[in-house]
């Protein structure tokens, strides 16, 4: 749960000074931690006073503040892979490895093209000019769906082996259509998608999108079944030209339940919306009407949150814990809207990213988007928020975790590591900081996010009792750790992630304790490996650095049952 003051109620803030639990560890540190305050040896560089600050830990482990859904992280994917051809190749043997990586998860197929997506149920609605890339792959396609040749089950799945050579042409029409799919974004003026009865068809057995789900889900009917009807209808009269009033959609919601309910196939479907963007004035005020008229017929309500224009071209745009903040300023509108009309309704981030509009090319792929991701994470849990959807796991644009030669971004390495360390229960974190001149540590704490859970169950690595922590210190200097309370003298395994090469935060590679995240081969994860810190070791956070630390044997009530 985050620290910084602001963001979290007042009895889960850094504790006051004068109490005699934190003064009693502040000695304590002070004598088993005094070589963080020794003067430096004449002659020396003199320590600033970031470097000579210790920050103190401790996590509440009675109980848990929070507890979220087991798909908490969860995945989208947009409609643009129906227009730029993506769709034919997502049983490629690598896209599936990745999407089991991230299980179990939500998959939603959907964004703001979902709105213009038409169905015809006709067997051929275009002939295609060749012989351009999409001639071939036309053929490829109807190859696809005659032959399983090439296709071999596999826990539920059917995985394709892809030719290179149609790879290459798929990427080569992928980029062209790129350049259409960015300039509607940035017009807000759509084309409609068409999905024929053929494509359907073809995509609507376990090859596909339905294999993807499968794997991050583990349960088809609960994914397929559960329906986003619009996306941002605040927006809709700048798409579309038309408006949708808050009354007028809480009848259409209404109209849909009792649709759905009158038909046995769909009678156990679950329904979410209404799907607004960035809750402001005029997406407040559709919230409020739609929760007031029709609030009780979705399963939870769901919104969307992009922190920054994809014109954003500094990476220190990425940093700033201004912008940071702003999801905690918008879930706490969104909480209270809410929370008036429908107190008990489940509240679902429903479409999240760097930036909109598609992203931005060299800072959404790389590894400064990290720290908005990760902060997206821990401030959605520590609010309460049952799921938070990724757009895109794979898609046109530079928001995705996966690019279009298959290789994990490192967005994808991060949300790897949360998924296989962080569980859905979450804990207090209670921070101090130890400083020569009286100071309020705001900077410190903004800078330095630090969150805790208890570890994942699914984790067979780590017994029931266990905690993690994760932590984003956005300062360019070195912060030092102490765990404190009941987490003093805890043996600890370290994950650290950083960017690899040269290119700093543009990076898009990551390493892990020093060793570079690269996929064995289309099947086979890297092995993540923790670095043992003995009991009692300080935690060392490099510069611009992200971090999950598991506190072992700790044998936490919350976390035991």
């Amino acid at each position: 749960m985050e620290a910084g003051p602001g963001k979290m109620p007042r009895q889960f803030l850094c504790p006051v000074f004068g109490s005699s639990l934190w003064l009693a560890l502040i000695l304590q540190s002070l004598i088993s931690s005094a070589v963080t305050y020794r003067r430096p040896v004449s002659g020396g560089k003199r320590q600033s006073f970031l470097e000579r600050t210790l920050i103190l830990l401790d996590v509440n482990t009675r109980s848990p503040v929070k507890v979220l859904n087991d798909n908490f992280l969860s995945l989208q994917l947009d409609p643009s892979i129906i227009k730029d051809g993506w769709l034919d190749f997502l049983s490629s043997k690598r896209l599936v490895t990745l999407a089991r990586g991230l299980s179990p998860a939500y998959l939603r197929f959907g964004g703001k093209r979902t709105d213009f997506l038409q169905f015809h149920n006709l067997k051929n609605l275009a002939k295609f000019r060749g012989p351009g890339p999409d001639y071939y792959l036309k053929n490829y396609e109807d190859d696809i769906v005659r032959s399983d040749f090439a296709l071999d089950k596999q826990k539920g799945c059917k995985l394709a082996s892809h030719p290179d050579m149609m790879l290459e042409l798929q990427r080569e029409k992928a980029a062209q259509m790129q350049q259409v799919l960015l300039k509607e974004q940035l017009s807000n003026i759509y084309s409609d998608v068409t999905l024929t009865g053929k494509k359907l068809q073809q995509h609507a057995d376990t090859e596909l999108i339905q294999c993807i789900a499968w794997l991050v889900n583990q349960s088809l009917i609960m994914h397929y079944f559960s329906l986003f009807p619009l996306t941002e209808p605040n927006s809709y009269r700048t798409m579309a030209a038309r408006s949708v009033n808050s009354s007028r959609l809480a009848q259409d919601y209404s109209l849909l339940r009792t649709l759905l309910q009158s038909v046995r196939f769909y009678s156990r479907a679950n329904l979410y919306g209404p799907n607004i963007g960035r809750p402001h004035k005029n997406a407040n005020l559709l919230l409020d009407g739609f929760m007031k008229n029709g609030g009780s017929v979705v399963d939870a309500v769901t919104w969307q949150h992009y922190y920054i224009d994809r014109r954003v071209t500094k990476v220190e745009d990425f940093l700033k814990t201004r912008l940071l903040d702003t999801l905690s300023e918008q879930i706490t509108k969104v909480l209270k809207i809410v929370q008036t009309h429908a107190p008990e309704k489940r509240v679902w981030l429903g479409g999240v990213g760097p930036a909109w509009a598609g992203g931005t090319n060299n800072l959404s792929d790389t590894f400064a988007a990290g720290f908005l991701w990760l902060n997206t994470l821990g401030i959605a849990a520590a609010h309460g928020i049952d799921v938070v959807l990724r757009h895109s796991f794979f898609d046109y644009g530079y928001n995705h975790l996966v690019d279009q030669h298959f290789n994990p971004l490192p967005d994808y390495w991060l949300s790897l590591l949360f998924k296989r360390l962080v569980g859905p229960r979450v804990l207090a974190v209670h921070v101090a900081g130890l400083q020569r001149k009286p100071r309020p540590g705001r900077v410190i704490r903004d800078k330095l996010r630090i969150y805790a859970h208890c570890t994942s169950f699914h984790n067979h690595d780590y017994v029931r009792g266990s905690i993690t922590i994760y932590i984003i210190n956005l300062h360019r200097s070195r912060k030092k750790i102490k765990l404190a309370g009941t987490l003093r003298n805890k043996t600890v395994h370290q994950y650290l992630l950083q960017p690899f090469g040269t290119d700093g935060l543009h990076s898009m590679s990551v390493q892990l304790n020093g060793e570079p995240l690269r996929m064995v081969d289309n099947e086979t994860f890297p092995e993540l490996k923790p670095r043992t810190l003995r009991a009692g070791r300080t935690i060392a956070m490099p510069p611009v650095s992200i971090g999950f630390y598991v506190i072992k044997n700790i044998n936490a009530y919350a976390c035991r049952r």
